[in-house]
């Protein structure tokens, strides 16, 4: 049946009546039906029946509901361990996002809703995630209102620290613990700069617990650099964060070290290879590359592109990347020595207890802490030495729900990041090694 045969269905109705004075007007709406044209009259739709009694209808009109957003859930997983001591402790690592770089880049949230990048939202569901967990220590990264997490998190019971970056940047690192389960017995502040290594910053405190001064705890805040291109100042601000961190807990009796942050580096990367294993030849890698960040665009991980074109990856393309003598001795602090290592002993909390393939990489590690319209990867984690042990991690997200998102910060989550939350327990013998601390001179 053509609309020719059937032009009243197209018609103005009256729906609804309006009075003024003595005269009534009429509203009119046209309601539209689905037909078949007369060239497809002998083959009609699957979809359509052509039984006048079970005709579909469809009025333009009517509002379809929206899709509504997928819910943000994240669970506790628990080591299969058995804990090695009642004495366990709290630490939550967190880029929050800097206002200033949120509007500087507006670019990377194009999918996200105005209301949801305004500070004063932002700041509420990130100071209500993190006290809603009620961690004992907080190590943030991006921080540009100091201030105005401080006033809220003292009234909570934390004591903090705070580290601008320096140059021109505004943003920096804090870091929060409560005041009645740890004591503050050394801070050390890093600025990257004074060592050739660029304008971020890195802080170290050494705590004690109030209830029990024999468990001690070194606790790092870290952003690392960025810019991908630059893996030798990143392989060199983790190199020179490590051996401090080292120093410092030698000193104190070889005290337990639990190393927070945003560290710009893939789990498939040399970097992280670098951090779990203490060692890397920088010469079998092209130092642009070291990071990973380069592919972990969305459209290759939602494999939508199979590749992504920009004038840094042809460039890539054509030009290898060679170290010279400067970029070496910023790596590994000699020119002469083409090996980085570090003092330390790491594991990562959240490689160490596994969870599902829904949430977590080939290496046990989340798929994804971070995700805008120009990448979607894991680069925030919490190492940790020998004398403390993770009891359990809060996990992150699947990659299927944060797709259906479109990106952060959203409703519920106030950062482009996710918060990494881990409970550690002391270790046997770490009460020992504490002890030693009378033999520091």
């Amino acid at each position: 049946m053509g609309c020719h045969a059937a032009s009243w269905l197209c018609a103005p109705m009256p729906t609804a009546t309006t009075t003024t004075g003595s005269s009534k007007f009429y509203k009119s709406t046209t309601i539209f039906c689905c037909i078949n044209s007369p060239a497809d009259s002998t083959h009609p739709s699957p979809s359509v029946s052509t039984g006048s009694s079970s005709r579909r209808w469809y009025n333009p009109l009517k509002k379809r509901p929206l899709d509504q957003p997928p819910e943000i859930v994240r669970h506790w997983i628990d080591s299969n361990h058995p804990f090695p001591s009642q004495e366990t402790f709290t630490v939550v690592s967190y880029n929050i996002l800097g206002d200033r770089n949120a509007f500087k880049h507006r670019d990377l949230y194009s999918n996200v809703p105005f209301s949801y990048m305004k500070w004063d939202h932002r700041r509420r569901v990130i100071c209500n995630e993190i006290i809603g967990r009620n961690p004992d220590i907080v190590c943030l990264q991006e921080v540009d209102k100091y201030f105005d997490l401080v006033s809220i998190m003292e009234k909570e019971g934390y004591a903090g620290s705070y580290k601008r970056r320096t140059g021109d940047t505004v943003d920096g690192c804090a870091m929060f613990w409560k005041a009645e389960k740890f004591r503050l017995l050394e801070g050390e502040c890093i600025e990257f700069k004074q060592y050739g290594l660029r304008d971020n910053v890195a802080q170290l405190s050494l705590f004690e617990m109030c209830e029990d001064e024999s468990r001690k705890l070194l606790v790092g805040n870290i952003h690392v650099l960025y810019n991908p291109s630059r893996g030798d100042v990143k392989l060199g601000q983790i190199r020179f964060l490590s051996s401090r961190a080292h120093i410092l807990s030698e000193k104190w009796g070889n005290v337990p070290v639990v190393l927070a942050g945003d560290f710009n580096s893939t789990p498939q990367s040399a970097m992280y290879q670098f951090l779990s294993s203490s060692e890397l030849n920088i010469m079998l890698y092209d130092r642009r590359e070291l990071s990973g960040q380069r592919n972990c665009h969305p459209a290759q991980v939602f494999d939508v592109e199979r590749e992504i074109s920009s004038s840094f990856i042809l460039m890539d393309r054509f030009l290898k990347g060679c170290w010279t003598d400067e970029e070496v001795k910023v790596a590994t602090g000699n020119a002469d020595c083409h090996v980085v290592v570090h003092p330390l002993k790491l594991k990562s909390s959240y490689a160490t207890v596994k969870s599902s393939t829904r949430t977590r990489g080939f290496n046990g590690e989340p798929l994804a802490t971070s995700y805008h319209s120009k990448f979607l990867g894991t680069v925030d984690y919490l190492w940790y030495s020998d004398g403390v042990v993770p009891t359990r991690v809060l996990d992150t997200l699947p990659v299927d729900i944060l797709r259906g998102l479109g990106g952060l910060p959203c409703r519920e989550v106030g950062s482009d990041h996710l918060a990494l939350i881990s409970e550690f327990a002391f270790a046997q013998g770490t009460e020992e090694g504490n002890n030693m601390t009378s033999m520091v001179t």
